[in-house]
């Protein structure tokens, strides 16, 4: 897994690593360790999965406050995602910055 930052603080793009051979490849998604060297929560409390019957279906915002806050690993195994992530943390360097991404 390559841990790359983006402008927002504690935020990543996460590529995975894959190893290939004539079968396709395999690639860790996630990793204890690797979550826990990068200064991210390392201790799954939540799993979960959708999917979406209609393109263009919008999922809602998470937003959290602590003591409440969680990491969040998204993914898109099928068809595309447009994730934005917006900095509401008023002590944050990156207060009020946005990243978006299309996966």
């Amino acid at each position: 897994m390559r841990f790359i930052g983006t402008k927002l603080k504690g935020a990543y793009i996460i590529e995975l690593e894959t190893k290939e051979d004539e079968r396709g490849f395999f690639a860790r998604s996630f990793c204890h360790e690797e979550f826990k060297k990068n200064g991210l929560n390392h201790n799954i409390v939540q799993c979960n999965l959708s999917y979406n019957k209609k393109k263009g279906t919008l999922r809602g915002m998470h937003y959290q406050l602590a003591p409440y806050e969680e990491v969040k690993l998204v993914s898109c195994t099928s068809g595309a995602i447009y994730d934005v992530i917006i900095d509401l943390r008023q002590n944050s360097s990156t207060y009020c910055q946005v990243e978006r991404y299309m996966m």
